[in-house]
Formats: structure tokens, sequence, C-alpha cells
């Protein structure tokens, strides 16, 4: 069965599914960080984890309002919306994956987050691969309004996501995160900053 444009209540459908994921990615991510207020003598704070949760934080929040654009997606199919689930179900396993329920079994937050690198950023890169189907869906002048920029965004950040998986380096670690924070404020400034 396909949903043609002329059912406006799809797109809103997709959209608030949408929203109940980011809410639990959100409230996941903040209940995270209360922890540090509730308990600041329980666990150390680590720089590289609050910095992922941080940068997380900012990547769901524009997520949300990247997909405000799949109005412009002219026909919906079920493959579509369940793709667009998925796509934000990245974020939740990515928010999940920061704030474990237990440490038990670590020295702490950051033990924990290089411990678990790999999943962190293995599931990192599939929202890149995932942005790229994504942003696709909302058709071929909207993918090229961002130019070169946006094919070297996505290489660049799935080398950084590679590296990133490979090495516990802490200063690589915070190399990339610094990078990669500061890119995504540029980025998100240079593309709504003139709308």
């Amino acid at each position: 069965m396909t949903l043609s444009d002329s059912s406006p209540d799809v797109y809103s459908h997709v959209k608030v599914v949408i929203s109940i994921i980011v809410g639990l990615c959100i409230t996941t991510l903040l209940k995270g960080f209360a922890v540090f207020v509730q308990h600041p003598k329980r666990e150390r704070v680590s720089l590289l984890h609050l910095g992922w949760a941080a940068s997380l934080l900012l990547w769901i929040i524009h997520f949300w309002w990247w997909e405000f654009r799949l109005a412009m997606v002219p026909r919906w199919t079920f493959e579509i919306y369940f793709f667009v689930i998925l796509y934000a179900i990245l974020f939740y396993f990515l928010s999940t994956l920061l704030f474990p329920s237990d440490l038990k079994d670590y020295a702490g937050y950051e033990d924990y987050f290089l411990s678990r690198r790999r999943w962190f950023f293995g599931f990192l890169a599939a929202t890149f691969i995932a942005d790229i189907i994504d942003t696709s869906l909302k058709g071929s002048a909207y993918l090229h309004s961002f130019g070169i920029e946006y094919p070297i965004r996505i290489a660049v950040s799935l080398v950084f996501c590679v590296v990133a998986m490979i090495t516990k380096n802490r200063r690589v670690q915070m190399a990339i995160l610094a990078v990669s924070f500061l890119y995504q404020v540029s980025f998100i400034i240079r593309l709504y900053g003139t709308e």
C-alpha cells in the first residue's frame, strides 16, 4: 500500500512517531546528565564521555529539525516509513550506549565509553549512512542544495568513526570529539543562520 501526498495525515503520523523516539533520546541523555548533579561524587566525570553526550544531544535536536523536510516526500510507502523510524532508533541506541544502567564492571564513564567505542561509533557511522538515504528521500534538488560539502562531510565523518573505533588513545578521541562538535555547530549555524 502506498500513501500519496493526497493524504495530509501521513506526514503528521510519521512526525508523531519520530517525536516519541526523539523524546526518549533526549530523556535518556538528560537523565544521564542529571546523575552527575544528583550524585556528584559517585562517578568520576569524564570530559570525553560528557563531550560525546553533549554532542549527541545537539545531533538529536538537529535531527528533529532536519526531519521537518520529510514533508517534501511526495509519496510515502511502508518501506520509507520503516526506514525513517529505524534512522531515529539509531539515535536512541546511541543515547543508551552513553548512559548504561550501571557501571559496576568499569572504572567510570570514560572506561565504559572507551570499552564500548566500537558500538558507539558503529551506530554513529550508521547514522551518517542513513542520513544520505534520508536526505535523498527529500528530493534530488534538496540533496544537491548542500553542494560538495555534504558528501565530504559524510566521508570525513565516516573516516573519523572508523579511527575512533580503532583507537583508545585519549588525545585522538578528544581531537575527534572537538573537531566533530565544532564542525557540527558551524554546520548548523551556516545552514540555519541565513533562513
